[in-house]
């Protein structure tokens, strides 16, 4: 694969496993056995139930007809808010519990922002009965609390992260202390395409299935696999990595991932990674960061809390510097309008995250031909008190 890592871990300049020496074990395992675990018969099979009769795949491409009236082009809404859990976060968080039980681990941490991938770890433990403990920023407990509830009432402990901004970030950092603490038994099953090599490769595997899916569906709406378009929200990246995943060899597919811009870019207020960032190594890989001079990271800041992380997954940053993808930003304001306009054209209420994505459709031109994906990545329930503070509904 053109795109794909290399052997070292690497895509072009970006990736990698920058890890403290305590951890080299864990992630060392990981590397040495993830492929043949993963490219194995009864692993497969096992993965394929479990996403078909437990998470309901495939998720359905839907046309979205008053859409594609109002933007002049053919819209298809790639479905991940009907998966189990709500969310795409589910497809990776079966796959790695499969992985954490033929590694023989016993326990398992978990970071979340928006609370989706804590809800979708917590659901997949329950399932297979093994220990669960997510780490949340508390800030996000607070504007997440439903997803809160679900994961406390799967059996999930759930840990506020209480330094620095209390957001995605800060969970992460905690959910790496806890893994250096606890190396044997402990399996950390990371929600995105960040962290150290293996786990940016991993992620997108298990979240391929997304752009699988989609190449055989659109066929079977228009006879093409290939889109002109395919359009997602990334904070981390993993819902678009997937959606993107067997996309990327085909040049003439256009891949647009949209970051919160949050207060708008020059605010101080924003997420918009690749705008506002520079090379620099976080959470264990080389990637494109919000930092400072001096190489602190900066806070990041978006109304949406699956996007408010302070960097981008090392693919993005390859796919971003080669221009392989279009990189853009999108308010707060912008996607929360963009969320109600979805709500009362289509019947769907999306999460403010999916929003970001659907609101970059009024920035482009299309031609009546155009087949144009969008990932709706995951459904608004969670989001529903933001949206209603601010439409004062």
């Amino acid at each position: 694969m053109k795109y794909g890592v290399n052997e070292q871990g690497y895509y072009g300049d970006f990736g990698g496993a920058y890890i403290p020496e305590m951890l080299y074990p864990n992630v060392e395992e990981l590397r040495q056995q993830y492929l043949t675990i993963i490219n194995d018969d009864s692993f497969k099979a096992e993965f394929n139930q479990l996403l078909k009769d437990y998470v309901g795949r495939p998720s359905p491409l839907y046309y979205a007809k008053r859409y594609s009236e109002k933007y002049g082009a053919n819209i298809f809404f790639k479905r991940e808010d009907l998966n189990h859990t709500g969310s795409h976060k589910i497809n990776n968080a079966i796959g790695q519990i499969l992985l954490a039980k033929r590694l023989n681990k016993k326990r398992i941490i978990a970071e979340t922002g928006a609370g989706q991938h804590g809800v979708a770890t917590a659901t997949v433990c329950a399932l297979m009965g093994i220990e669960c403990v997510v780490y949340m920023g508390e800030i996000d407990m607070a504007r997440q609390a439903p997803n809160v509830s679900r994961m406390k009432m799967l059996g999930a402990k759930v840990v506020p992260a209480t330094s620095g901004s209390k957001t995605l970030k800060d969970a992460t950092n905690e959910a790496l202390r806890d893994w250096i603490g606890n190396p044997v038994d402990t399996h950390y099953i990371i929600g995105s395409v960040v962290g150290p090599y293996p786990y940016p490769d991993m992620v997108a595997r298990f979240q391929s299935i997304i752009s699988l899916e989609t190449k055989k569906q659109l066929f079977e709406h228009t006879g093409k696999e290939l889109p002109e378009y395919v359009m997602a929200c990334v904070g981390g990246g993993s819902n678009a990595m997937g959606m993107f995943y067997h996309f990327l060899d085909d040049e003439s597919v256009k891949l647009v991932a949209v970051e919160a811009a949050g207060k708008g870019v020059d605010s101080g207020h924003s997420a918009a990674t690749t705008f506002l960032g520079k090379e620099g190594v976080l959470h264990g890989s080389r990637t494109i960061l919000m930092q400072t001079d001096d190489g602190q990271v900066v806070e990041p800041y978006s109304i949406s809390a699956g996007l408010d992380y302070p960097g981008i997954g090392p693919q993005h940053a390859h796919l971003y510097k080669i221009n392989r993808a279009q990189y853009v930003s999108v308010t707060d304001d912008e996607a929360l309008q963009a969320g109600l306009l979805c709500c009362q054209l289509e019947g769907i209420i999306p999460a403010i995250e999916t929003a970001h994505a659907l609101a970059q459709l009024e920035k482009m031109k299309f031609s009546p031909t155009d087949n144009v994906v969008v990932c709706i990545s995951g459904r608004g329930d969670k989001d529903l008190d933001t949206y209603i503070k601010y439409f004062g509904y």
